[in-house]
């Protein structure tokens, strides 16, 4: 995994990059604020973000919040508190893990990997939501036109569908482009 490291603790940061690095993922980047963070993500390509949570200029909590916006990669905060509010701010936030420091080696690792197994998903998720919107615009399109093709030459649907569809294959174009045409000629 290419990770990011932000907290205002060097220590912190070059422990956690020696308990990477010692398991065979690279830092890729590192940082001190959430400022820096939101910098980091924006130029440095990585696959996680492991931040703290108390930083100085912009919280990690709210870093968080725009880095979900942004929606480049998953990230997984760090907090020396597990105080219920904070745990709560941290979710609503949008992050996919939440650590307590001191991190032990053997919780980072598969922490990290948990977070970016769900960022994957929720991707796949998305991609799989926006194709399905757009072929249900499609058959939207798709039935006006066999409505117009219908209504002007007194066709049934099976019928005007079926014109469309010959003449689809006639002119080796696809048939939604052949039936934008036909409600876009209906127009004029």
């Amino acid at each position: 995994m290419r990770v990011l490291i932000v907290d205002d603790e060097s220590l912190i940061r070059m422990d956690l990059k020696d308990q990477l690095e010692s398991q065979g993922h690279r830092v890729v980047g590192q940082g001190r604020t959430g400022v820096e963070a939101l910098d980091l993500v924006k130029t440095i390509a990585a696959d996680v973000l492991l931040m703290d949570i108390k930083m100085p200029e912009l919280d990690g909590i709210e870093a968080a919040r725009q880095i979900r916006h942004l929606n480049r990669l998953p990230v997984v905060l760090l907090t020396a508190y597990s105080q219920q509010e904070l745990v709560k701010k941290a979710r609503e936030s949008g992050v996919y893990g939440y650590l307590i420091k001191p991190v032990r080696e053997e919780q980072l690792v598969p922490a990290l990997e948990m977070a970016l197994g769900r960022f994957k998903d929720e991707q796949v998720m998305q991609e799989m939501m926006v194709k399905e919107k757009e072929k249900r615009q499609e058959q939207i399109v798709i039935h006006k036109a066999v409505g117009l093709i219908q209504e002007q030459y007194g066709l049934a649907e099976e019928e005007a569908y079926k014109r469309i569809r010959q003449y689809s294959m006639d002119k080796k174009r696809p048939m939604i482009a052949v039936c934008q045409q036909i409600l876009k000629q209906r127009k004029k």
